[in-house]
């Protein structure tokens, strides 16, 4: 199976709500529950375009098959003393999990990073998700601390790890 990594565009805003209604119905490990997600493909189109235009942004997809089978989002600061950091937000199809998938992607967003103003990259994961903790670590996430009682999934306090990974910067 190929697997081709790119920067998403407008055009592929279709293609990304479906995958994340998707993800949505398949895994308790993303925010959002099933029907929860409001958005339309114009609103979709609007925020590929934000990724596209911000220097501290980025959002990756990755085609398997001829589908869009994950993405990996990478959301920087706007204003001067947070821009040098990142919130990231990664979503897999589960027919495509351990396949090398969110190993490309961390790859990519690596090589971006290391491109542009990025200092910090961030991310928070369900402390039992132990698939995305290892993938994290393997890629120099370390865990932070703990939030507890973070989120309510299924009726069911879920704590969340709060992990972070700091490049070195060439110059302030």
């Amino acid at each position: 199976m190929d697997i081709i990594l790119r920067e998403l565009i407008p055009e592929d805003a279709a293609a990304l709500l479906s995958l994340q209604h998707r993800l949505d119905q398949e895994t308790s490990y993303m925010l959002l529950a099933p029907g929860e997600r409001q958005t339309g493909i114009p609103q979709v189109e609007e925020m590929i375009a934000s990724f596209g235009n911000a220097q501290t942004s980025i959002l990756i997809g990755a085609e398997a098959d001829g589908e869009l089978a994950g993405y990996l989002s990478v959301r920087g600061g706007s204003v001067s003393r947070n821009k040098h950091s990142a919130y990231i937000v990664i979503g897999i199809l589960k027919q495509y999990q351990g396949m090398g998938i969110g190993s490309a992607l961390f790859h990519e967003m690596d090589l971006w990073a290391n491109r542009s103003a990025i200092v910090r990259l961030e991310l928070t994961v369900m402390k039992h998700n132990e698939r995305a903790v290892a993938l994290y670590t393997r890629y120099g996430f370390e865990i932070e601390g703990v939030k507890k009682k973070s989120l309510l999934v299924d009726g069911e306090w879920v704590d969340e790890y709060y992990m972070s990974k700091i490049f070195n910067p060439a110059s302030i």
